[in-house]
């Protein structure tokens, strides 16, 4: 109902609500009594991201209202991290010293190995409440009771009522660790923006851009959350690292980063479906075979990207696991990873890590299916998109894959 009156007033010849500069802005400083967007390097994200959803995304007004909602969210919260800051220099001083990154490509174990190390409570991972809503910086002795919390549910909720295969597919939650794209998108730098709306030449501008001002933004970020919570590390998590680990290793040259890996022709039919269900929230024109061949070509070339980066680089600061080996014993998988990078595993962190798998059993929310076909694509046209990387992590390209994941 929402949208056919959205389609009836776009036949009027006007598009609502507004997407222009000048409106996101005030409406951000008004909700925040604040106009200092601090860097105005986020200017140029922001402004082709619009372009793009407008000439683009083929947004419905549900599409719109969720468009204008996230950009107006982002740049509230820039404002008020610039102004929180300017009152608290002494934000300056903070350290943000030797994190643990997770990434590899989609759908291969990297949420469930993220869950599991953020089980560690001398470990630190931003949850989706605190990224969403700042400001102030949360304290350790109201972290789980935070008011900002329950608003979060339950707008977290009404999303997962238009879109109910999500938790089926990737389980989201207020108090849920939540991934690094949500940490840069106020930068409006950040893959996250190619999830909700079909956005092509933003997302060229973006695989293309300096990526430093956003991994800038992210450890100022992370200084802020952790001024009144902090933990021995962050650990931290997202794919799309993976086309950026130069800048990543610049900004964090004391990290440590755990790779995940499967068969891409398991991986992206899986991450297509993700994508597909997501867009289609905010369009009625989602196309699959548009959304699978965006998949292949992004994901192939981060996957490039990161074997080359890799070379640049010390070894000992990366470790390799299979997402076979995560499914079969994934405590014996995080045993490894604190055996690499020389971290004290407790026996109270391993029992809240058994806790964790005994409450969040595979397919808790139901079977995710899915195939090639369903988003244009053929496990062998997926094969020779991965060629490289296929062969360098010895990939037989006759097996023959299953179609869930």
């Amino acid at each position: 109902m929402i949208n056919s009156t959205g389609r009836l007033v776009e036949r009027l010849g006007a598009k609502v609500p507004s997407l222009s500069l000048d409106s996101l802005h005030d409406a951000a400083s008004k909700r925040t009594g604040s106009d200092d967007f601090g860097d105005p390097d986020y200017r140029e994200g922001l402004e082709r991201l619009v372009a793009s959803i407008e000439a683009e995304s083929k947004t419905n007004l549900l599409g719109r209202v969720s468009a204008r909602t996230q950009i107006v969210d982002l740049l509230a919260a820039r404002l008020e991290l610039t102004a929180y800051r300017k009152d608290h220099p002494e934000l300056a001083a903070e350290k943000v010293e030797r994190p643990l990154f997770v990434l590899g490509l989609p759908r291969t174990g990297t949420t469930l190995l993220y869950e599991l190390l953020a089980c560690d409570r001398s470990s630190r991972s931003p949850t989706t409440w605190e990224l969403s809503r700042p400001c102030p910086p949360p304290l350790a002795e109201t972290y789980q009771t935070d008011p900002r919390i329950a608003p979060i549910a339950k707008n977290l909720a009404q999303f997962k009522q238009m879109v109910p295969t999500l938790d089926a597919i990737h389980p989201i939650g207020a108090t849920l660790p939540q991934e690094c794209v949500v940490v840069t998108a106020p930068s409006f730098r950040s893959f996250q923006f190619q999830l909700s709306f079909d956005v092509p030449s933003y997302q060229d501008w973006y695989m293309a851009a300096d990526i430093a001002p956003a991994y800038r933004f992210h450890r100022r970020f992370l200084e802020h959350l952790q001024s009144h919570f902090r933990g021995e590390r962050w650990v931290l998590k997202s794919p799309a690292h993976l086309g950026h680990l130069d800048a990543l290793l610049a900004e964090y040259p004391d990290a440590r980063v755990v790779q995940t890996h499967r068969d891409p022709v398991d991986v992206i039919p899986s991450v297509a479906s993700l994508h597909y269900a997501v867009r289609g929230f905010g369009s009625d024109a989602v196309d699959p075979s548009v959304v699978g061949a965006q998949q292949s070509r992004i994901w192939s070339e981060f996957l490039d990207r990161a074997m080359d980066a890799r070379r640049r680089h010390a070894p000992s600061r990366f470790l390799d696991v299979r997402f076979e080996d995560v499914l079969a014993d994934p405590l014996a998988v995080v045993r490894r990873i604190y055996a690499h990078f020389d971290l004290r595993l407790t026996a109270e962190t391993e029992l809240a890590m058994q806790e964790h798998l005994r409450g969040n059993p595979r397919e808790k929310h139901g079977r995710h299916t899915y195939t090639p076909e369903m988003f244009g694509l053929t496990a062998d046209g997926i094969r020779r998109d991965f060629g490289a990387y296929r062969a360098h992590l010895g990939f037989d390209s006759n097996d023959a894959r299953g179609t869930h994941a």
